[in-house]
């Protein structure tokens, strides 16, 4: 309430401008913008190719750090570009440091970016793997789908790289195998009942089995959800 009695609404003197810097601020801002760019392009170029695709939790940090910098120095009147060019000078030094180290050591690298795990196998999910990322089924299978993946028997190996993107190697046509359907409107609401006898999938690791009618549990991850097994060839 206290702001109220010193504050004018609709000021469009303050709104346009400020009350503390006069109108020839708005150069020294567009200087600062010029010259906060060049420096945001100088750091991509350090940075590479690698810094205008897909992130990982790395670069990711290097560019959240470089855009508060970039930012704040663009129209506070209070940061000193001299300052500004130390942090991209040091933020940039360290992504080249930081490269060399991961490029030398595998082991650092994996600490620092990640390392890519394997999700599916020979058509079925891999729960060990699977159930230590961050990530679910739901994600998984709308990543393969992408794919034009249609059910899991079309995928050999499926893996989560450092940079969250998905990688699928496939089966030859010849060998495909009976696979768990990954359209959402089947896996919304699986069945439990088996209808009819015959080659059946896991609804949550993909394991196929022979069922008889009635009910079962799998023999892997024991859940209880099946769904008739698709057998299609993958068409890219």
């Amino acid at each position: 309430m206290l702001l109220a009695a010193f504050i004018e609404p609709f000021d469009w003197n303050r709104f346009l401008l400020s009350d503390k810097a006069p109108p020839l601020y708005l150069l020294e801002i567009a200087l600062r913008c010029l010259l906060t760019y060049l420096l945001v392009l100088g750091a991509l170029r350090v940075t590479g190719r690698r810094g205008v695709r897909q992130l990982s939790i790395f670069e990711l940090s290097i560019i959240l750090a470089l855009g508060s910098a970039a930012g704040d120095a663009m129209f506070y009147d209070d940061v000193p570009m001299l300052h500004v060019l130390v942090v991209f000078v040091m933020v940039s030094a360290l992504y080249l440091v930081f490269n060399r180290l991961t490029e030398k050591y595998p082991g650092f690298s994996d600490w620092l970016e990640g390392a890519p795990v394997l999700l599916v196998e020979n058509g079925e999910i891999n729960l060990a793997n699977f159930n230590k990322q961050k990530l679910t089924q739901k994600e998984l299978f709308g990543e393969l789908r992408q794919h034009q993946v249609e059910h899991l028997g079309q995928v050999r190996r499926a893996y989560i790289e450092a940079t969250g993107n998905l990688s699928a190697f496939f089966f030859e046509d010849a060998e495909v195998r009976p696979g768990l359907p990954i359209w959402p409107e089947g896996l919304k609401h699986p069945p439990r009942q088996i209808e009819k006898a015959g080659p059946h999938a896991c609804t949550f690791c993909g394991h196929v089995q022979e069922l008889p009618h009635g009910t079962a549990q799998c023999t892997v991850c024991h859940s209880d959800t099946w769904l008739a097994v698709c057998t299609t060839k993958r068409t890219a």
